[in-house]
């Protein structure tokens, strides 16, 4: 395979604080890379490196190989607030846009010279095609409003944006940071599901182990400075690197073992040492810095109380909410018990955010009643992160909220010794709020939250910017979590974990309520939609394969059978239906022409989503009818 990436000896650090030193590693054509550590330790500021936005402290080398295209993906794609949708992403598309604006100029100019050498440009750079390829890779990651300005997207939005461009640069090599923050399962898998079939190169940082564990074949781990890599998984990476430490762990003690007969030696008399040799003592400082290596990590310590939790948790009764003509909640009825674990999903816009808000007395409904018990301490960990004013110090966001904090046996401890316990030693106790990384201002957001012991803990979207070690705790704490939980995620293994049912957020504020796992609902419903496509078929088959005799017979029997409304009713589906396909056939054909206005664009697709809910419903009773 060829080398696409050599790296040599590369070093970060901040400070006094060491990210990594003089680390190597190549990377090969079909490698797909996860790199994975602690939040803080230089995931980002390596990948920033790659990508030519930072430097390396003390020289190194870094060698793409000559001729492959590489795309990066940040966590956060700056783009043109001003610009609409369609306009930012083709005007990114880096060579593809000059050359047709070249072409478009040269046409302009009516210049025979220059046409001929824009068509070769175009041919070259299979230009002809980009207006339709921007517009089926926007439409398959959700995004349909093509004039939509890009200072209006949502965060979600936003991201699919800069996936989208990733996409459409057809790269060799795919750097990402965090792919997965802020996108919905749906698109989740949707990505999961292209890079597993793409033949690219990929290094990406996530914490979505689903995902970098169908999509990966080796990881790289940054630990204390150093890459180590393994071949394989994520899976396959934990029991290598637990192989990895049980080694070290052995090595380490054998060279304690040694040091004991060293020291023995070394604190002899002084007489004696000047008669050894003296690489011996060199080798004694050597043996010495073995033994004191430690493999324990200080990691997030989560040990606070839980308020008492009454029978009366939250009841909710007949609930509707809505937006204007938007129907978000519709008669929501449901009691919640104690040490309840939910999980909701949903497409973004589905209501996810408005029901959190309803539960917590945020908003209040139209029609129906929420009651709360008395008892009830809600404890709401909201994705837009924490409030802080300008110039607040880690010590003044925790000081705010209270001098000490409930463990939970019962004992008290300072808010000082509660930052430790989230990793924040007493040096960023002043740290201003303002440049804490993202990491950092999510565990600090977390902190706020459980030292008030909430015994109804509210999670939306609580893993994005979380790292995996990090996201472990949170789950090993949530499992034995002595209160209710309602979890937003879009992190499957996050919610296998962490919760034994789901809130399903369907269309027109229905909600329904699946008992298992996120991973047994989704194979769930592709059970069904496979039925359904299996159904379709079907009734595709019998209607392409009825002849004229054979349709005739049909109803002569079904004359003797059906009533006369229901003969009627069979006649005019059998001519209703192949219309209805011969116009879906024909919208299809506009829509991959790639020459409809947004304006017939959108008047198109409204009207095939239409039509295919028409034909589902007149073939359901199609086939009803055909079998009485």
């Amino acid at each position: 395979m060829a080398s696409f990436l050599q790296v040599e000896n590369i070093s970060k650090s901040y400070g006094d604080k060491v990210l990594f030193s003089n680390i190597s590693f190549n990377i090969n054509e079909g490698d797909k890379i996860a790199l994975i550590a602690p939040n803080g330790t230089g995931k980002s500021s390596l990948l920033k490196i790659l990508a030519g936005l930072d430097s390396s402290d003390r020289g190194g080398e870094i060698k793409f190989m000559k001729d492959i295209k590489v795309a990066f993906l940040d966590q956060d794609t700056a783009f043109n607030p001003n610009n609409t949708l369609f306009d930012e992403i083709y005007s990114r598309l880096g060579n593809t846009y000059d050359v047709i604006r070249q072409y478009e100029n040269a046409i302009a100019k009516a210049d025979q010279r220059l046409i001929e050498k824009a068509i070769a440009a175009m041919d070259a750079a299979d230009a002809w095609n980009a207006e339709q390829r921007i517009k089926q890779q926007l439409s398959a990651l959700k995004l349909s409003d093509l004039n939509q300005r890009m200072g209006e997207l949502s965060g979600g939005e936003a991201k699919r944006a800069a996936i989208a461009l990733m996409l459409l640069q057809d790269a060799d090599f795919l750097v990402m940071d965090e792919p997965t923050n802020h996108l919905d399962i749906e698109i989740i898998e949707y990505l999961e599901a292209y890079l597993q079939k793409s033949r690219c190169t990929l290094l990406m940082v996530t914490h979505d182990r689903y995902f970098l564990d169908r999509v990966c074949n080796t990881i790289f781990e940054l630990d204390r400075g150093q890459l180590y890599t393994y071949k394989g998984n994520y899976s396959q990476f934990l029991e290598k690197r637990e192989e990895r430490y049980t080694n070290m762990q052995a090595n380490i003690d054998k060279a304690r073992n040694l040091l004991r007969r060293e020291l023995e030696w070394i604190r002899s008399t002084p007489q004696a040492r000047t008669g050894k040799a003296r690489y011996r003592i060199n080798a004694f400082y050597d043996l010495k810095g073995k033994a004191s290596v430690s493999l324990g990590q200080r990691n997030i310590a989560i040990d606070v109380a839980t308020s008492r939790l009454g029978g009366k948790i939250i009841d909710c009764e007949d609930v509707t909410f809505r937006y204007g003509e938007r129907t978000m909640l519709d008669n929501f009825s449901y009691k919640f018990s104690r040490y309840e674990k939910v999980g909701i999903v949903g497409k973004n816009g589905a209501g996810k955010s408005t029901f959190l808000n309803l539960m917590t007395g945020t908003l209040q409904p139209e029609t129906g009643s929420i009651e709360r018990g008395e008892t009830l301490r809600i404890g709401y960990y909201r994705q837009q992160g924490i409030d802080f004013k300008p110039g607040q110090t880690v010590f003044d966001i925790v000081h705010d909220i209270a001098e000490t904090v409930e463990l939970s046996d019962g004992h008290n401890i300072s808010t000082m010794s509660m930052l430790n316990k989230f990793l924040f030693p007493p040096e960023t106790h002043n740290k201003r709020v303002d440049i804490l990384s993202g990491g950092e201002l999510r565990r600090l957001y977390l902190l706020t939250i459980l030292m008030r012991n909430p015994n109804f803990l509210i999670l939306d979207e609580p893993t994005n910017d979380l790292d995996i070690i990090t996201l472990n705790i949170l789950e090993e704490y949530l499992e034995s979590f002595k209160g209710c939980l309602l979890i937003v995620s879009h992190d499957r293994y996050f919610l296998d974990k962490t919760v034994d049912h789901l809130f399903v957020f369907q269309d027109n504020g229905l909600i329904k309520d699946f008992v298992g796992e996120y991973s047994e609902y989704r194979e769930y419903m592709k059970e069904q939609q496979a039925e359904e496509a299996r159904i379709a078929k079907v009734v595709a088959e019998k209607v392409a394969k009825s002849t004229p005799a054979h349709t005739e017979n049909t109803q002569r029997q079904h004359r003797r059978r059906l009533s006369y409304k229901e003969q009627q009713e069979l006649d005019k589906l059998e001519i209703e239906l192949p219309q209805l396909e011969a116009e879906k056939s024909k919208l299809e054909a506009e829509l991959s022409s790639g020459e409809l206005s947004h304006e017939r664009l959108m008047e198109a697709s409204a009207r095939i989503s239409a039509i295919i809910a028409s034909i589902e419903e007149k073939e359901m009773r199609w086939l009803e009818l055909s079998d009485i």
